[in-house]
């Protein structure tokens, strides 16, 4: 009997995006606990990152063409933004606000897909706005304004990141992932060679962000889509935002402040509810068409 025939290939992929979510969650506790700079981790983590991607991807990373160079760089600043507001700022503001990158992707759809402008869309995004004007207002002090920037800066980022790959195809994503983590870890390398040498526990650390946190949660969550829905991809990968300040907490003390849990459970909740009511939508349409 084989391991496919034991778990389906359904249940296969929900079992990876769950633990590509849960490897992408703990970012923040890692970044706050190591006492490297940010573009010290940043380099250790994409050089780590890049050989994984390489790993299981071999040639499909030199599938290179213009928008493929310009997504890596989408990503490069994506990872860089993402570390340094995490540094910066709370884990749960920083994840928080990189999330509104959907409500970007919202925004742009239309114009970069020819999609209509939904009602559901507008909805969706009208709440988000009110959560993220919560969450940041949660945190006005004022060492902490630069990261809820950074963070904020980071949504817009994620959103040329992900209309970047689909205007690309599928075949050319490992290679701008890769080459951008290639790029990253150019970028923080001078800081790197000025870096005394981590510790064992540091660079454990380290090695589990590159490999783990960054690495295989994208490879799980790249095979994971291929055997699931996309509204059971999307719903599962929301776990990531809601475990990322909880491992803060419990292992680095670091708790979110009240607006920030309130504006981020808005901000979640309305992007959850918008998925699952437009797969209702399809269902209902589907059916009446097959009864016809």
């Amino acid at each position: 009997m084989t391991a496919k025939s034991i778990v389906p290939d359904h249940l296969q992929g929900i079992f990876a995006i769950i633990l590509a979510a849960i490897f992408w969650s703990t970012g923040g506790v890692f970044v706050k606990l190591l006492p490297q700079d940010a573009y010290t981790i940043l380099s250790y983590r994409s050089f780590l990152s890049a050989a994984v991607f390489f790993v299981f991807f071999r040639k499909k990373v030199f599938q290179m063409n213009g928008q493929a160079w310009l997504n890596a760089l989408f990503y490069c600043l994506l990872v860089l933004s993402f570390v340094v507001s995490t540094k910066l700022t709370t884990a749960a503001n920083s994840i928080l606000l990189q999330y509104t990158g959907t409500v970007y992707v919202l925004l742009a759809e239309p114009y970069f897909f020819n999609i209509k402008m939904q009602r559901v869309n507008v909805v969706t995004i009208f709440t988000c706005i009110i959560g993220m004007v919560i969450l940041v207002a949660g945190d006005l002090k004022a060492g902490s304004m630069l990261g809820n920037f950074i963070a904020f800066l980071s949504g817009f980022l994620m959103a040329a990141l992900f209309i970047g790959q689909r205007l690309n195809g599928s075949e050319r994503q490992p290679a701008a992932i890769f080459w951008g983590n290639v790029m990253m870890a150019l970028v923080g390398l001078p800081w790197l060679l000025q870096s005394p040498l981590p510790t064992l526990p540091e660079a454990a650390m380290l090695g589990w962000l590159g490999v783990f946190q960054l690495g295989l949660g994208f490879v799980l969550f790249t095979f994971g889509l291929k055997r699931v829905l996309a509204i059971e991809g999307a719903l599962l990968a929301m776990l990531e935002p809601i475990l990322n300040p909880v491992w803060v907490l419990i292992f680095y003390g670091e708790k979110p402040s009240l607006g920030a849990i309130i504006g981020g459970a808005i901000i979640v909740i309305a992007l959850a509810s918008r998925i699952i009511w437009l797969e209702k939508r399809k269902r209902k349409l589907r059916s009446i068409e097959t009864s016809i």
